[in-house]
């Protein structure tokens, strides 16, 4: 059985582990005030191109999503995001859970428009009655999106300005962000998110890491006492190092970048394979996740030996699926699932 059902079904790159054995007895201090923490968040500056970037590490993509976005809004205030946003469908309510409601709007292969942002916080404040209602404080957007569609540099131009006009901040998931800025497509750069962004996440579970986010806070706009609001949400890890390590070695040499542009290099050839075998397309992405329709009678057989994602029913007998290579794909593998397609 080999999967492309995700982008973390493999562990840790070696050098990533490599890493973590070599550091494994020093004696550091705990909760990420040791000097690896230290050492990746400034090699994540310099990726980024600002040396003021403030950068927190959280373990995970939901938990990180959850604490970003409770800790910047006010009490009365939900997040915009695409009704096929990731904290709008499979967070299991974690933003809700924090008392804070998902807005949200409709979306173009995945993407929210400016112009429909703008709309909508123009009609809320329209409204008579807004101070009974949740206020827009906050856009949520992830890069790639669930469709592992790309946002374009001008389309986040024109959200950020929307953002920066009505004072509320600009969001960006980044759990497969690598996978986004070495896509064939992309026309945006880690610093172009930096610059257009308030707040955005470099995603390790995904890339690389055993498990791992970096938040990066670029307007000098970490929430106050924030170490304080990670642990009173059961967040903050005692051993902080763990991700501080994996961090440096990601951003070592280049290896975050380089284990992106593998994913995305096996992911035009899985795209080639597809076409080759007269697959049809829902959703043909520039980044790793591949987006195909087949017969329901097909998805019983192939399963029988390749792993790989639902995700929506297309009409009575046919269902779209989802192949998603990563960091780990081999060509071995695409060559099997050519053979049993």
């Amino acid at each position: 059985m080999i999967s492309f059902a995700s982008d973390y079904i493999a562990g840790a790159h070696p050098q990533v582990l490599k890493r973590l054995v070599e550091t494994n007895l020093e004696p550091l201090p705990g909760y990420g005030g040791d000097i690896y923490c230290d050492r990746a968040k400034e090699k994540i500056r310099t990726a980024c191109g600002c040396p003021e970037v403030q950068v927190e590490f959280l373990t995970g993509g939901t938990q990180t999503n959850q604490i970003v976005i409770s800790t910047l809004l006010r009490e009365h205030e939900g997040v915009i995001a695409a009704q096929t946003g990731h904290v709008n469908t499979h967070e299991a309510g974690a933003v809700e859970y924090t008392g804070h409601k998902v807005l949200e709007v409709p979306q173009r292969d995945g993407k929210l428009d400016a112009a429909e942002v703008e709309g909508y916080i123009r009609a809320f404040y329209a409204d008579e009655n807004h101070e009974h209602m949740v206020f827009p404080g906050m856009v949520y957007i992830s890069h790639p999106t669930e469709y592992g569609t790309l946002y374009r540099k001008a389309e986040l131009e024109a959200l950020s300005r929307v953002c920066r006009e009505n004072k509320i901040p600009l969001f960006l998931d980044g759990a497969r962000l690598g996978y986004g800025l070495m896509s064939r497509g992309a026309d945006v750069t880690l610093a172009d998110i930096a610059a257009l962004c308030d707040v955005f996440y470099i995603g390790g579970t995904k890339v690389g890491a055993l498990c791992g986010e970096a938040v990066v806070f670029t307007k000098n706009n970490r929430p106050p006492h924030f170490t304080n609001a990670v642990k009173k949400r059961g967040a903050l890890l005692a051993k902080g190092r763990l991700l501080g390590v994996q961090f440096d070695a990601l951003f070592t040499d280049g290896l975050y970048f380089e284990l992106s542009r593998h994913a995305i290099e096996m992911a035009e050839q899985l795209k080639a394979l597809l076409h080759e075998k007269n697959v049809e397309f829902y959703l043909e992405s520039p980044t790793n996740q591949q987006f195909v329709i087949l017969d329901d009678g097909q998805v019983e057989t192939l399963k029988k030996q390749v792993s790989f994602g639902f995700w929506e029913k297309y009409g009575s007998d046919r269902t779209v699926v989802r192949f998603a290579t990563s960091w780990s794909t081999t060509e071995e593998e695409l060559n099997f699932l050519r053979s049993v397609l």
